[in-house]
């Protein structure tokens, strides 16, 4: 397996894309990570994780750091002024028009938590992407939250719609992994959007008004499967990744809820569904399988 980070510039910032590969020519596989983390929850340099996994099984894999986080620099600060309208409309269609220079074939898209509500707003605000993509996965995708429990109010309710914007206030970014809450950053703009979206209400663009929702109506989606684990008891609860899925009007997407009830190894959460030492002989070859007979 071999690895090497690519850098795209977009003028003062590097976005960074981590390549992992074994074989030459494999179909193309794009990750996106979700808030307050960064491409690091699909891969380590040493060859865990699901991104390496699937380089193994002969996928051509690219795992996306968005602006400001992980290895794309400069890190968020102070005086960073984006949010998600950018990585909606900047960030993501970069890393995928690098990846169809390198790799001309159709894309699968892998998404985990707040990634695939972003990669979904993508593809519903610019569906002639939609004929370059082969399949979307998500792992612990919601957009709302509207299970009631004591995790979602927490870490929901508490820290991320009180604490968080009081800290990022008087910082000038939320820095996540200093407070123990994440593993990386987020900006003053993109805490402020994701709370919006968060609390039930309307799937619109903080800044210029897009309707996504009425957009996502409109979408022929592609071969769709939403993974969760039975322990995501608020950032990706069942509940509220069922109505993620009604509200794309994805009514064909497959939706799996991992727990050892259901046949799987462990009673999976918000991070291990991802970072599990025995995913790789539990729901991963399953994904595989699935994911080859896509078109």
């Amino acid at each position: 397996m071999q690895q090497e980070s690519i850098y795209i510039a977009d003028g003062e910032d590097q976005l960074h894309l981590r390549h992992i590969w074994k074989n030459v020519g494999g179909v193309p596989i794009f990750m996106l990570h979700g808030l307050i983390e960064n491409g690091f929850i699909f891969y380590t340099e040493k060859g865990k994780g699901l991104a390496c996994y699937l380089a193994e099984q002969g996928f051509d894999v690219y795992v996306a750091d968005l602006r400001g986080r992980g290895k794309s620099r400069p890190a968020i600060n102070s005086t960073s002024t984006f949010g998600q309208h950018e990585a909606i409309t900047r960030d993501i269609p970069l890393f995928l028009e690098k990846i169809q220079h390198l790799n001309s074939q159709k894309i699968h898209l892998i998404a985990h938590s707040w990634g695939g509500v972003l990669i979904t707003s993508f593809l519903a605000r610019y569906p002639q992407w939609l004929a370059k993509v082969k399949s979307k996965t998500c792992f612990g995708t919601k957009r709302v939250v509207t299970v009631k429990t004591f995790e979602a109010y927490f870490k929901l309710g508490l820290m991320w719609r009180y604490i968080a914007p009081i800290v990022a206030k008087n910082q000038g970014y939320f820095d996540a992994k200093k407070f123990r809450f994440g593993s990386d950053s987020e900006t003053i703009l993109s805490l402020k959007e994701s709370i919006a979206w968060v609390i039930p209400g309307q799937w619109r663009d903080q800044y210029d008004g897009f309707d996504y929702y009425n957009a996502a109506q409109n979408v022929t989606w592609p071969p769709t499967w939403h993974f969760t684990g039975i322990n995501d008891h608020a950032l990706g609860h069942k509940q509220d990744v069922k109505l993620f899925i009604d509200e794309c009007g994805n009514s064909a997407a497959k939706f799996s809820v991992l727990s050892k009830q259901a046949g799987n190894i462990a009673d999976y959460d918000h991070i291990n569904i991802l970072t599990h030492a025995q995913a790789i002989h539990d729901h991963f070859p399953t994904l595989v399988t699935w994911l080859k007979t896509q078109d």
